[in-house]
């Protein structure tokens, strides 16, 4: 079987390893224990490869390169529209040579291998949609447009489309799913300590305005002001570094919030287990892996009420949902910061929700996929 992925994600090369984003291609090395042969279609880089970086896990890999697109600025705009035509001509070739099409959406050249595949209506189609399926979100009109064609059945034929959350009225298309980190092996006996000599908290993702860094620092502040012992470490980069790193200064907060930057799985994983909470005040999210993540360790989640994010915490069951107030979240936290017994609660229930979502699950779900 010839596996054809149609993606925005950005590559890199070192030595003879095509390599990018870690989780991203982590997952992808799942899909490709079952397959003979992959094409790839997406942007290269001359970047150096970064901690965060994996490289695929299969012999037989035609990468085809093609520019990336990005709509953020008018000038971007313009590249897009000129080299739109050479992209789509060469996802419709991958496609053409394709047993199986996987979509990586949203994303700008997720976008135009959404409108290709409408022209092989028989091929076997699989989409990754990564970001919100909720349709009462605020969403660019690109992602309203691919989760358009994706969920039309008129348009989109042979596709299951694996969606973040259990959605009303969707077509036939769309199969809920998840995405996981560890394994059953990696299941362990956790007991977190209490809140004495300090506090732990930890924020995993991208230092951008989207994940809302800044209010993961502005909560921990308020904890700090009031005379509370915490500590909040952030794993991961972005162009909202600087940022933090200015209002850390000027708070005189050098002590007790500190920046990581992009660090490898097994450091990560010792942050959460050391942590008691796991913050994400993010705008949007599909699945936010980090809160899955900080739950497999007993880390209890403080996270905004967008997408599955709800569901995820049994609608504040098992953590905290934010109401992005200071001081309202802040009341919160307090009750529970209040009440060791209420948050060894919700640690042990966060522990028993995550680890149903192992990788040995996902590989089983993954499997039966691309059977069909």
């Amino acid at each position: 079987m010839n596996f054809t992925i149609i993606t925005h994600v950005l590559h890199k090369k070192e030595h003879s390893h095509l390599m990018g984003y870690g989780p991203y291609v982590w997952e992808m090395n799942i899909w490709f224990k079952y397959v003979d042969t992959v094409t790839i279609v997406a942007p290269l880089l001359k970047n150096k490869v970064d901690k965060i970086d994996l490289p695929y896990q299969h012999s037989k890999i035609d990468f085809q390169e093609v520019p990336a697109l990005a709509l953020t600025t008018p000038l971007g705009v313009l590249k897009s529209l000129l080299y739109s035509p050479l992209v789509s001509w060469r996802i419709f070739k991958a496609m053409q040579g394709a047993d199986h099409i996987h979509l990586r959406c949203p994303g700008n050249i997720g976008l135009l291998g959404c409108l290709v595949q409408i022209l092989f209506p028989n091929k076997i189609k699989t989409a990754k949609y990564a970001g919100n399926w909720d349709s009462k979100s605020e969403q660019p009109w690109a992602y309203r447009l691919q989760k358009y064609i994706l969920n039309n059945t008129f348009l989109t034929k042979n596709m299951q489309v694996l969606v973040y959350g259990d959605w009303e009225n969707q077509s036939k298309n769309i199969k809920p799913f998840f995405t996981a980190t560890y394994s059953e092996s990696d299941k362990e006996n956790i007991e977190k300590p209490g809140f004495d000599p300090v506090i732990e908290l930890i924020f995993v993702g991208s230092l951008v305005k989207g994940k809302n860094p800044l209010y993961a620092i502005q909560l921990a502040e308020h904890l700090i002001k009031k005379g509370k012992k915490a500590v909040l470490n952030l794993y991961g980069e972005g162009a909202e570094r600087e940022v933090l790193l200015q209002y850390i200064k000027e708070n005189q907060l050098e002590q007790s919030v500190l920046l990581h930057g992009n660090q490898n799985q097994e450091v990560v994983k010792k942050a959460y287990k050391k942590s008691h909470f796991v913050l994400l005040p993010s705008k949007s999210e599909g699945w936010p892996k980090a809160i899955a993540e900080g739950m497999f360790w007993g880390c209890v989640p403080l996270a905004t009420k967008v997408s599955c994010v709800p569901f995820m915490l049994d609608y504040g069951n098992r953590g905290v949902l934010l109401d992005m107030n200071l001081e309202k979240d802040i009341v919160q936290l307090e009750k529970i910061l209040q009440n060791e017994n209420e948050f060894f609660s919700k640690s042990r229930q966060s522990i028993e929700w995550s680890q149903n979502y192992t990788t040995d699950v996902f590989e089983t779900e993954i499997k039966k996929l691309l059977a069909k």
